[in-house]
């Protein structure tokens, strides 16, 4: 199969049913489980570990009308917390057999709570990952909470969760994460043999199918990038921040790079590329995933770490991919990345780095305004 055939065939299933492919491979194996896994970020290898598949839960998408989600929250609240409701209660969930979520924001600490008291047939988990990054008692304290998922797991799936199965599992993730990791190097490098579009669902379609099969298909899409030779166009090449939670409709991704940019690098699907190096295996399983995450995660606007500028992993992004300018494409009412965004514009002011502020929602169809307000960002970068 050619990168456009897979692109393509990926897209179709994004675009119509992505969570039908996680219902057919229950389906398909009797008496497994799966587990859902709200954005940003979830340790994956317990749950494969227990021989369940994680699925990201990652919103509805712009296809999906909101009709009984918006009763149920305020107007002001972000467009993924209604869809991943109205999801659950249009019946489009009733494939899974759990559910975690974790300290995103208070709209997500209360959709958990929302989810427990409307589908009392999930199992539905909460995870309170560590505010306080520099204590030296916090790899504990994680470590403890991954264990009481643990336990939780090992029960729903009738099995133990050995430390063997938990290193394989650790070392599975860490080569897919190695793999996407070389398609955003690829794609930084020479961006006109890998858009922004193809790179992105290549990552998301691997939140839906077990990491076997996406590590598969993430080689086979390697060797026909690196048979790539594009001429480059006239384009901004920029680094896209603020879309870590929250995704933006494919048609928004594919006219930000039509209007003129290249995207050198974003935090698109954060939690599903959360380490930039391979997570030990050898020694305390769970105590590796603990320490991962305190001191190997990449930044992220919701885990508060006080130990860095947060704007300093910005800057440095912008310096090391050679980008000219960045793009802030912000969920609409996303607190965290509204946060973000007064520090962000500060620094890049006081770098003389040229930004431009957009937002966006999952369910949104029409793009002109945001596509005029991306070329004419472009021009005046071009033509300054």
């Amino acid at each position: 199969m050619s990168m456009d055939e897979m692109v393509t065939r990926y897209r179709e299933i994004l675009e119509e049913s992505p969570l039908e492919q996680a219902a057919k491979w229950k389906a398909n194996h009797p008496g497994s489980k799966v587990i859902g896994c709200y954005p940003v970020y979830t340790p994956v290898e317990i749950i494969h570990a227990a021989g369940m598949l994680p699925v990201g839960i990652i919103g509805g998408g712009n296809r999906l009308e909101i009709a009984h989600a918006d009763s149920r929250f305020q107007s002001f609240v972000c467009s993924i917390v209604k869809s991943t409701l109205e999801l659950g209660l249009t019946g489009k969930l009733q494939f899974l057999d759990g559910i975690v979520f974790h300290s995103i924001c208070d709209p997500a600490r209360n959709l958990g709570s929302v989810f427990k008291r409307n589908f009392p047939q999930l199992l539905v988990e909460y995870i309170h990952f560590p505010q306080n990054m520099a204590s030296p008692h916090t790899v504990n304290y994680l470590a403890a909470e991954y264990q009481k998922l643990k336990t939780s797991y090992e029960q729903l799936a009738g099995r133990p969760i050995t430390d063997e199965n938990l290193r394989k599992s650790i070392h599975l993730y860490n080569e897919q994460r190695k793999l996407m990791r070389e398609l955003y190097r690829i794609r930084r490098e020479t961006p006109q043999n890998l858009s922004t579009l193809e790179t992105y669902i290549l990552t998301r379609i691997g939140t839906f199918i077990p990491p076997e099969e996406h590590i598969a298909g993430l080689k086979q899409a390697l060797a026909a990038a690196g048979q790539r030779d594009e001429r480059p166009k006239d384009r901004i090449k920029v680094v896209l921040e603020g879309s870590f939670c929250e995704q933006p409709p494919l048609e928004l991704i594919e006219g930000l790079e039509a209007a003129g940019c290249y995207i050198l690098d974003d935090d698109f699907l954060l939690g599903w590329r959360f380490f930039e190096q391979d997570i030990p295996s050898e020694g305390d399983p769970i105590r590796n995933l603990a320490s991962a995450y305190i001191n190997q995660s990449v930044y992220s606007g919701v885990k508060h770490d006080t130990r860095e500028r947060k704007s300093k992993h910005l800057i440095d992004k912008v310096k090391e991919t050679g980008a000219s300018a960045v793009v802030i494409l912000a969920a609409k009412f996303c607190e965290p990345a509204l946060f973000d965004y007064a520090l962000y514009r500060r620094a890049l002011e006081k770098e003389g780095i040229p930004h431009l502020y957009l937002e966006f929602e999952e369910k949104m169809w029409i793009f002109d305004k945001a596509k005029t307000e991306v070329e004419t960002f472009v021009e005046s970068m071009l033509f300054d």
